[in-house]
């Protein structure tokens, strides 16, 4: 286990210890709170692109279960922790977080004061860093810096996406949410039953989707559909689905131009729409308000969102670097619908005249907080009036 270096873009440095693999890389450096579900942290798509620095000082200690992988591999760019357990004591484990890095082929590094560098991207917000084996000189340093600060996630949506259109089927034996009341209290455990049974078609569109949103769907006797992220409107709308599912993602919202077109004519149909994080920004966006990047973002397990209209608090979910700009928000389209308690950003747009809402947070959590699972049993009872 050698040395390894995080230099940042300001020239901040970091020395630690190499874990995963040994490629050089430079990426967008961001901080994740969760205190558990690395795994699920690292197969979320929407990572893609990004350096990820987790907060919680010992990752690792229950190894690896692949069951509860959010995809079909990792993808951060690199990985940034204070301690990696190298022996995991778990009984679902099946492998060791160093293995699992190396792998997928990614870098990392351990053994690095992640509080202060999580203060510094708190301070100066969200910085690009290069992860390397390499000690460079001082002057070698400031010649790297304007490189490593010209980097940009780029078009990482089509990275991420599914291939080809397919039915999702889940790998493990999905179990039925309970049959009492939901959380807020929507839905008798008559009425669940009966939405259940109707069996919804849902078109999901993979911009980055992580698979507790289609499992999330199929728990409620839905058959999901997943379509690429560049699919056209006219091809979904042509299969005839219940409902569209608009999901998570990386990157930039604004670098889907030709994704936006396609949701906006989504947008115009009459099908609802239930759109997360990513889906929500370009739903935004394909509807004439803005986006703009966050100081350094919601990544974690335990941000508070106030319902607007009935003053309750959620704790949820998130991962995004972006946020809708609700001054530009046209009130004749769409209404904020949830807030975040801490920094007033907006978190969910309800839209006027059209069976359509969007959050920004994630419902479906792994890993996370499952209190706003009942917006899954809300999309069930659009379409069902949708008929």
């Amino acid at each position: 286990m050698g040395n390894a270096y995080l230099i940042l873009e300001d020239g901040t440095k970091f020395c630690g210890s190499r874990i995963g693999s040994h490629r050089e890389v430079i990426s967008e450096v961001v901080f994740n709170t969760s205190m558990t579900g690395y795994l699920e942290v690292l197969t979320d798509p929407s990572y893609a692109g990004q350096a990820l620095v987790m907060t919680y000082p010992l990752i690792g200690n229950y190894g690896i279960s692949i069951e509860d992988m959010e995809s079909s591999r990792a993808w951060p760019d690199a990985f940034i922790v204070r301690e990696l357990s190298r022996i995991p004591s778990n009984f679902r484990s099946e492998d060791t977080i160093q293995n699992f890095l190396q792998r997928y082929d990614i870098p990392g590094i351990s053994g690095i004061d992640t509080r202060a560098l999580t203060i510094l991207l708190r301070e100066r917000g969200t910085m690009n860093g290069l992860i390397t084996e390499q000690e460079y000189t001082d002057a070698q340093i400031r010649e790297l810096l304007p490189k490593i600060a010209s980097y940009r996630t780029g078009d990482v949506v089509s990275k991420v996406t599914c291939s080809k259109k397919h039915v999702y089927t889940d790998p493990w034996e999905s179990t039925p949410p309970s049959s009492g009341e939901d959380v807020r209290g929507e839905l008798s455990a008559s009425e669940r039953k009966a939405l259940y049974n109707r069996h919804f078609k849902v078109a999901l569109m993979d911009f980055g989707a992580k698979r507790n949103i289609a499992r999330s769907l199929e728990k409620r006797g839905c058959s999901v559909t997943v379509y690429p992220a560049h699919t056209s409107a006219v091809d979904i709308l042509n299969d005839h689905p219940d409902g569209i599912m608009l999901s998570n993602g990386p990157g930039d919202p604004k670098d889907c131009g030709s994704i936006i077109e396609q949701v906006r004519r989504l947008y115009e149909s009459d099908v609802p729409i239930f759109a997360i994080c990513l889906g929500h920004q370009l739903m935004a966006l394909a509807t004439g308000a803005d986006t703009f990047k966050m100081k350094y973002g919601h990544r974690g397990g335990n941000h508070p969102v106030k319902d607007l209209k009935s003053g309750k608090v959620f704790i949820t979910s998130q991962n995004h670097g972006y946020a809708v700009d609700t001054e530009r928000v046209n009130p004749d389209i769409a209404r904020p619908a949830f807030q975040n308690v801490n920094d007033r950003t907006n978190e969910g747009l309800e839209y006027l005249h059209k069976n359509i809402f969007t959050v920004q947070f994630h419902p479906e959590a792994c890993p996370g907080p499952q209190d706003t699972g009942y917006l899954f049993d809300r999309f069930l009872k659009m379409m069902t009036k949708a008929d």
